[in-house]
């Protein structure tokens, strides 16, 4: 696990770099020695690939797998209860657009290179297997009708980032930052109080950011279809699929970045902004939340 696991120095900061999650993920560190901080990146690495193990749609060895394989009822541990939890206030915090059993649309919609718009009855036999509301979730039992999935893709980097900022903080109280995948914590500021500097990608200029954000403590979540959608007929289809329709929403922003206390919220906030297509803006005003929104 350590042998995948880069350190480097970038200026008066440590900086413990891996991939997971499908994403390029690096915890900055303001350490006193190398030792220390080969320590909590090694242990921040840990809780990452712990959470994707665990937590991940791909595997045929963890509680997703199992739950999704039960055909019944199933007992799940706190953590998962937990998440569970949290997915069910979304369901109902947003109305129903935020669902963790529309991942089934994956098998209509594939987002990489020359994949084609899916037909509509691809989508329509796979509706019937979407609806938070036809599970029954009693915690700590929960059964999932059958041919229906849960998919925690939704949170579950956003969740990895929040729980590694928890595990590191018993461990230092050095400053430090976690960022997968351009979803970021950090801890509070640096030493000398300054904030941490982050930059919003640009989604016209991939590679470029649009905005430099001064960040104290607090989080930063971004969501968007730079990098994942078809284009088709001068039509850009996004990734972000509305679970009603099995479709994306018309008009949403490329890329919506929100401010919150964690980054779990943070995401859940920018993905829902992007559900809402061209009222995206009346919605993150009304959530009283720092957002920047590109279109």
């Amino acid at each position: 696990m350590a042998k995948s696991l880069s350190l480097s120095r970038r200026g008066k900061l440590w900086v413990g770099q891996f991939r997971c999650m499908a994403s390029p993920c690096e915890i900055l560190l303001e350490c006193k020695n190398r030792a220390q901080a080969r320590e909590l990146a090694e242990l921040g690495q840990q809780e990452a690939l712990r959470i994707e193990q665990k937590f991940s749609r791909y595997r045929n060895d963890n509680i997703v797998h199992q739950i999704n394989s039960a055909g019944g009822r199933i007992e799940v541990d706190t953590e998962t209860a937990l998440l569970l939890d949290f997915a069910n206030n979304c369901y109902d915090l947003s109305e129903g657009w935020f669902d963790i059993t529309s991942g089934i649309l994956r098998r209509a919609w594939k987002f990489v290179d020359g994949a084609r718009i899916p037909e509509q009855q691809e989508i329509d036999r796979l509706l019937p297997h979407i609806g938070w509301h036809k599970v029954n979730w009693e915690n700590p039992c929960l059964t999932v009708p059958q041919g229906m999935e849960i998919d925690f893709g939704g949170i579950g980097k956003e969740y990895a980032v929040d729980s590694t900022l928890r595990l590191l903080s018993q461990e230092t109280r050095d400053s430090f930052i976690v960022n997968y995948g351009g979803d970021c914590h950090a801890s509070c500021p640096l030493a000398d109080g300054s904030p941490w500097m982050t930059g919003i990608e640009n989604p016209h200029r991939p590679g470029d950011a649009t905005a430099v954000i001064r960040l104290k403590s607090g989080a930063l979540a971004t969501s968007g279809d730079v990098f994942k959608f078809i284009q088709q007929d001068g039509k850009r289809y996004g990734h972000i699929l509305n679970p009603d329709t099995g479709w994306p929403n018309t008009d949403s922003p490329l890329s919506v970045t929100v401010a919150a206390a964690t980054c779990t919220e943070a995401g859940i906030l920018s993905t829902l902004a992007m559900l809402q297509g061209k009222d995206a803006e009346i919605f993150l005003k009304r959530q009283a939340v720092k957002y920047w929104c590109y279109r």
